[in-house]
């Protein structure tokens, strides 16, 4: 965990971690979760120094609840996301993109 986490984002951390071990994630991949988590809660909360617009602007993952995972209903990373992505590997014309085309132009 780092330092810069307070008492309460690192009780949060063990917490998610615990619960993923729980469902049957590894160590490794349960603290990948809890930090994930806990590093969106404080960006949405203000308490980083830098945020994503998608992490601000996103729903919390408490409240989304897997709500992009399983089989009904859209599925993956959302648009702007896939934007992100798309700018990080310098693709041209992404901002014209829909969420469908930024997937194939990522080889997805």
């Amino acid at each position: 965990m780092p330092q810069a986490w307070s008492k309460k984002r690192e009780r949060q951390y063990e917490h998610i971690k615990e619960s993923a071990e729980d469902r049957g994630a590894s160590e490794r991949r349960a603290k990948e979760i809890a930090s994930r988590t806990v590093n969106k809660n404080r960006a949405q909360s203000g308490e980083s120094k830098t945020a994503s617009r998608s992490s601000v602007k996103d729903k919390s993952p408490q409240q989304r609840g897997g709500q992009r995972s399983g089989k009904n209903g859209p599925k993956g990373p959302t648009r702007d996301q896939l934007y992100n992505e798309a700018r990080q590997r310098g693709i041209k014309g992404r901002s014209k993109m829909t969420k469908k085309q930024l997937e194939r132009a990522l080889g997805r």
